[in-house]
């Protein structure tokens, strides 16, 4: 039986996970861990499309708004944190329910990823000179099996498989852990038809530029490289400085997050999770989680 019991909801950005996050929670008289990357820092509230504050005080939450924005992350820090705040609410008799969209640290919680070498900043900005295809190449000759599984479009993915060859003198792919042994009780997926989730994208873009969101990343006076990495804050930087126009600059971050939800959406459909219309009724969700709850009890 896992050592951990928690329920996840998962689905790409702007799918609605967080409005049916709160009712299934409130429902199941549950609290929620948070699951994103991003919503894990303090600040950038409305770039990282944080629940509102009201969100917040209807269901307790873990995880969200946690971290200082100068510190690092990755998805072994991450599953340390998460298996620390479920095991913690377990122990209370309490099975939360974890949201989120960030794939690889949902693997990471379930106990798939092991630890690997922490990031070394200098030699990780050597390796970001460097071209793709050359990297690609380097890869290969270190760690052919990785070199096969990384997706080939994400140059940061690519980063951190050779930075773990060079540190470790070991392939990437021998850190790789088969075995899951704390995986969901459920873990619902939320689904929209292709253009209706492009629509959603957009809209919420827009509706960050209204939130004045460009103020909020202007106020922003120190971030470490892993909270610099959510998607928009480098483009509204450069709004700041001046090199694009605020046109340009919205174009660019909604095409760089209708690509993460691709990518979201490809991931999650490698993996055995039971997917479900985003537009579904929370009493239509609960229900499949009760079930699971059920099972899982009688199990």
């Amino acid at each position: 039986m896992s050592q951990l019991r928690y329920t996840v909801l998962a689905g790409p950005t702007a799918v609605g996970k967080t409005d049916l996050a709160i009712g299934i929670a409130q429902k199941l008289q549950t609290e929620i861990v948070g699951g994103d990357a991003f919503q894990l820092y303090q600040g950038l509230d409305i770039l990282t499309g944080k629940p509102l504050a009201a969100q917040l005080l209807a269901v307790p939450h873990h995880l969200v708004g946690v971290l200082p924005l100068t510190a690092s992350c990755d998805a072994y820090k991450y599953a340390l944190l998460a298996r620390q705040t479920i095991s913690a609410l377990n122990q209370r008799a309490i099975i939360p329910l974890v949201v989120g969209g960030t794939g690889f640290y949902l693997q990471a919680l379930e106990g798939g990823i092991p630890q690997l070498p922490p990031a070394d900043l200098t030699l990780r900005a050597e390796l970001d000179l460097v071209p793709t295809p050359d990297l690609l190449r380097d890869l290969e000759t270190r760690d052919s099996v990785a070199f096969h599984r990384v997706d080939r479009h994400n140059r940061r993915r690519i980063i951190r498989a050779l930075e773990v060859c060079i540190l470790s003198g070991k392939p990437f792919s021998s850190f790789r852990q088969s075995n899951a042994p704390d995986p969901p009780i459920a873990c619902l997926v939320l689904e929209r038809p292709r253009e209706v989730l492009l629509e959603r994208i957009d809209r919420r873009v827009d509706e960050m530029f209204e939130r004045d969101v460009v103020s909020e990343v202007a106020a922003i006076q120190a971030i470490g490289s892993t909270a610099a990495q959510a998607i928009g804050f480098q483009s509204i930087r450069s709004l700041i400085a001046g090199t694009i126009d605020i046109s340009s600059c919205r174009d660019t971050i909604k095409r760089q997050t209708r690509t993460y939800a691709k990518r979201q959406m490809t991931w999650f459909r490698s993996r055995p999770y039971e997917f479900v219309f985003a537009g579904s009724s929370v009493d239509t969700l609960v229900a499949a989680y009760r079930r699971r709850l059920s099972e899982f009890a009688t199990g």
